[in-house]
């Protein structure tokens, strides 16, 4: 969303890479193949990490810049940014049978950017994560198992696929329901919980406060805030109570059944999620072009 806003003059370079520092302190971009070096301008073949002002370079590189801005005309470069969040099952903006294909899948996130002027120079970045040694944490205290570092793997595609629309309005109809479910839910499972888990309603804000770190450009309509914030919220919920569903001695003979049934009625709602995340991150990203 903030390299939207970037590359819509909506934000400036270092708005996209405070954003990144939020995520993880050390930020690398690598070159996947020879095609995606010599669409970005990353190193090949010698493939060594490039720092985060890479990213950059490498996002305005992609997009390339259209003959019409060129010329002083309005910008074309909108929608040469788009988010995929594919999962088993569900695989659509991407491309069948490559490794980007695969990759993105495994990490259940993407970003795929495209210059529109000319879609063949398409390319895929998937985040990959790195974490601290826990073994070295327990040694110094000042160390903390959290992500240490993100990089991001720079693929070539075929095109530039077609992406598919989310509607906003639908998105946030769904999820009024979906937060009563994932609400009743949750207190099914914590019925029987064990009396250091008394509280699995205070688990999930400490979740919500953690993703309330992470701002949104200050374009994003109120509406996509809300539906993103919704969506957070049953996510959470749903991490939660598969978490305490999963521990001994949560719950007991007697509300074990009942866990079953929230837990079963929980699992369609990662779709919900799923959907009304992509409804609200394309919304945000076209607020940020001109009508």
């Amino acid at each position: 969303m903030w390299a939207n806003a970037w590359l819509a003059g909506k934000a400036a370079p270092d708005d996209v890479l405070d954003a990144l520092s939020l995520w993880a302190p050390i930020q690398s971009v690598t070159a996947y193949d020879a095609v995606a070096a010599g669409h970005t301008g990353l190193p090949w073949p010698d493939v060594h990490d490039a720092g985060t002002v890479s990213l950059l370079q490498t996002l305005r590189a992609a997009v390339g810049r259209s003959t019409s801005a060129a010329s002083g005309g309005p910008s074309t470069l909108r929608g040469t940014i788009n988010v995929v969040l594919p999962v088993p099952g569900d695989v659509r903006g991407l491309f069948a049978g490559t490794q980007f294909e695969r990759d993105a899948l495994a990490a259940g996130e993407a970003v795929i950017v495209a210059n529109p002027e000319d879609p063949t120079t398409a390319i895929g970045l998937v985040p990959e994560f790195s974490y601290s040694d826990v073994e070295e944490t327990l040694e110094d205290d000042a160390a903390t198992p959290e992500l240490c570092a993100l990089s991001w793997i720079v693929y070539s595609l075929p095109g530039a696929p077609v992406p598919d629309h989310y509607e906003l309005g639908d998105a946030e109809y769904t999820l009024r329901s979906a937060v009563r479910e994932a609400a009743d839910a949750l207190s099914t499972i914590g019925l029987g919980a064990a009396s250091d888990i008394d509280n699995p309603r205070g688990l999930v804000e400490q979740l919500l406060e953690s993703a309330r770190q992470h701002r949104v450009p200050d374009h994003a309509p109120t509406r996509a805030l809300r539906v993103l914030e919704n969506a957070a919220h049953i996510d959470a919920i749903i991490a939660v109570s598969a978490g305490l569903s999963r521990l001994p001695g949560a719950t007991g003979p007697q509300s074990s059944s009942e866990a079953q049934i929230a837990t079963d009625a929980l699992r369609p709602l990662t779709a919900v999620v799923r959907s009304a995340r992509m409804a609200a991150v394309n919304a945000i990203l076209d607020s940020a072009w001109p009508d």
